[in-house]
């Protein structure tokens, strides 16, 4: 397997402090540099969000080397951009088995994150404090339904500009890094149209309490594969959270394929322990060539 290497900068912000994770998988090398910490003119108490309020850049768009009839969106996690997944797509595309796909990188916008102090940094919603993601047993209050509720809007805005450009909704698939991926699959499993599939990597289930009420009696993406992908060892988006997404997923009847990176046993004594040092809050190239193989098998080629 070559080398190959793509800086995701994994980052857990607390007041004045910036925490960068490296990490590494196999043959894949997770490089991370100082991310850059968005502080707004003070600390903010409130981080609800307004349409008005928020300014968003243009995604940034990796065009397919042959005719367009399908489309990614691939949505980064918390304190990221999308050109924090510009060299997956360069790894997905160049292997020239997605050449009918474009992909989308969106750019969330600087928001104020309470777990941040109320300094603003690029999210898709407020996140209170690192305790809301360490308990599968999350409370809503302690979610920021407002800020999920207008981000998910603004993927749906994505995906209806790609239809109106002659791409069928059920050849776009929504996929995610952690608070993205997240996104992906909470906007992508209420959508009201039909999904080509859905990718949460290093995610969990958003609302979960409620999510049953929320899906529409006539959903069209009740049977829309979902791949879910996660770090044995993620000590930010726990491994035992994701577990619980996946199960509450599947008793709802959704048809979810979870991979564990990079769990195995002890080939010495097969008592089960972790492999190496385990994968973090990060990919990997095994989990993104998973990636690349989910793609291919929703988005086939139409010209043959």
């Amino acid at each position: 397997m070559p080398r190959w290497s793509i800086a995701i900068i994994t980052k857990l912000f607390v007041p004045l402090i910036a925490i960068i994770i490296w990490f590494s998988c196999g043959n894949f090398t997770s490089s991370s540099v100082l991310p850059p910490l968005y502080p707004s003119a003070s600390p903010t108490a409130s981080s609800t969000m307004s349409p008005s309020s928020i300014r968003r850049a243009a995604p940034m768009v990796f065009a397919p080397s042959g005719r367009h009839t399908a489309t990614v969106i691939f949505i980064h996690g918390l304190g990221d951009s999308g050109h924090g997944w510009a060299d997956a797509v360069q790894h997905w595309q160049g292997k020239n088995k997605l050449n009918e796909v474009k992909f989308i990188l969106p750019h969330a916008p600087a928001i104020p994150i309470t777990m941040n102090a109320g300094f603003q940094m690029p999210g898709w919603f407020d996140i209170k404090s690192i305790d809301a993601l360490s308990h599968a047993a999350n409370t809503a209050p302690e979610e920021d339904e407002a800020g999920i509720a207008l981000s998910r809007e603004y993927i749906y805005s994505l995906v209806q500009a790609e239809v109106a450009a002659g791409i069928t909704s059920d050849r776009i698939v929504l996929g995610g890094f952690s608070q993205g991926g997240a996104m992906s699959i909470f906007a992508g499993l209420l959508a009201p149209f039909k999904l080509g599939g859905v990718v949460g990597l290093s995610s969990w289930l958003l609302l979960n309490r409620t999510f049953k009420d929320r899906v529409p009696a006539d959903s069209p993406n009740r049977d829309t594969p979902v791949f879910m992908g996660h770090g044995d060892r993620d000590p930010l988006v726990l491994y035992p959270l994701a577990q619980a997404s996946e199960k509450k997923l599947t008793e709802l009847g959704y048809k979810v394929s979870f991979k564990t990176y990079p769990k195995g046993t002890n080939s010495a004594n097969g008592t089960g322990v972790f492999q190496n040092s385990g994968m973090q809050h990060s990919a990997c190239i095994e989990e993104l060539n998973d990636v690349e193989a989910f793609l291919q098998s929703r988005l086939p080629p139409q010209d043959k």
